[in-house]
């Protein structure tokens, strides 16, 4: 079985308990800069991973905590708790101990090096992560993750909305419509992963990163066409229409979908009744999706507005 989330290939989402329903037949189955490729990679490793996470051996008798839907939601939502924390330091951070864009007076004043910290560290860690829950899982590394990417999330939210005023809460809204949208559709029953949808997930999440990194060398070495802040992001128009745009559009679906792989994963780890702890897992699957899915959207406000 293949799917778009690393971090759940552990045996214990696949494995049925005695007792316990039949879990569904599970079926097969990507920022500005290097922003955008760490993330890319990142989701596509953690979806694939997740997979397997939880067909582990099953517990022994004296480990009854199981996972459930409940405990899980607490879970993400204390991640999601540090990561705001940590974000408000790397905005202050960043605006050079202003709270609003508007105390700074000169870009001078602000500085990436939150940005920089929070995107490398929860890169490295978001690997540890996805590539060795196999054998075990180590909460304090997602917690880690987590305040990492507050960092990252702050950073760059801080240096763009000094850029664009207003494009913070643009770029918010528009993430929690789409992961609001997104978890509906799934709970209705009206949205389900696929075994061609998710093969087609795969490719596209391979061909966005092969496209980021390339942009990102050609920026890196100055080439023509890719000036500005996104490169051929905005520098190239399909019908008057900036590329990143364009991409950017298929990106949101691909990461809508992603969550759809994140909340099914974590459904068939509660009807197999996976161990509790894997419920950090879950967790760490739809950060890893929704962080990618507001920079993408914090991108093509930028590009809309205007990236230079």
């Amino acid at each position: 079985m293949a799917s778009g989330n690393f971090a759940f290939n552990n045996p214990a989402f696949q494995e049925q308990r005695p007792g316990l329903t039949p879990p569904a037949a599970q079926q097969p189955g990507a920022q500005t800069g290097y922003a955008a490729t760490s993330h890319q990679v990142t989701d596509a490793a953690v979806n694939a991973q997740l997979e397997g996470a939880f067909a582990a051996p099953t517990a022994a008798s004296h480990q009854t905590g199981r996972m459930t839907v409940e405990d899980t939601v607490a879970k993400t939502v204390g991640l999601f708790a540090i990561l705001l924390v940590t974000a408000v330091i790397g905005w202050v951070w960043t605006l050079g101990g202003a709270f609003s864009p508007d105390d700074v007076a000169r870009r001078s004043q602000i500085t990436i090096v939150p940005w920089i910290i929070g995107m490398l560290g929860g890169f490295v860690l978001a690997m540890i992560v996805s590539f060795t829950s196999r054998k075990k899982i180590r909460p304090a590394l997602i917690f880690g993750y987590a305040a990492f990417e507050g960092l990252f999330v702050g950073g760059i939210s801080a240096y763009f909305e000094f850029i664009w005023p207003g494009i913070v809460m643009q770029a918010t809204l528009a993430t929690l419509s789409v992961v609001g949208v997104t978890l509906a559709l799934f709970a209705s029953g009206k949205v389900r992963a696929s075994a061609r949808a998710t093969k087609i997930f795969m490719i596209a999440m391979i061909g966005y990163l092969v496209f980021g990194l390339l942009n990102l060398v050609l920026m890196m070495f100055g080439a023509a066409g890719t000036g500005g802040a996104f490169g051929l992001y905005s520098n190239v128009k399909i019908a008057g229409i900036p590329l990143g745009l364009i991409i950017g559009v298929l990106v949101v679906i691909m990461a809508a979908y992603s969550l759809v792989l994140d909340f099914d994963q974590i459904q068939q780890g509660v009807r197999n009744g996976a161990p509790r702890e894997f419920g950090w897992l879950g967790g760490f699957g739809i950060m890893v999706t929704v962080v990618w899915l507001y920079i993408e959207i914090l991108r093509m406000i930028a590009i809309l507005r205007g990236n230079n």
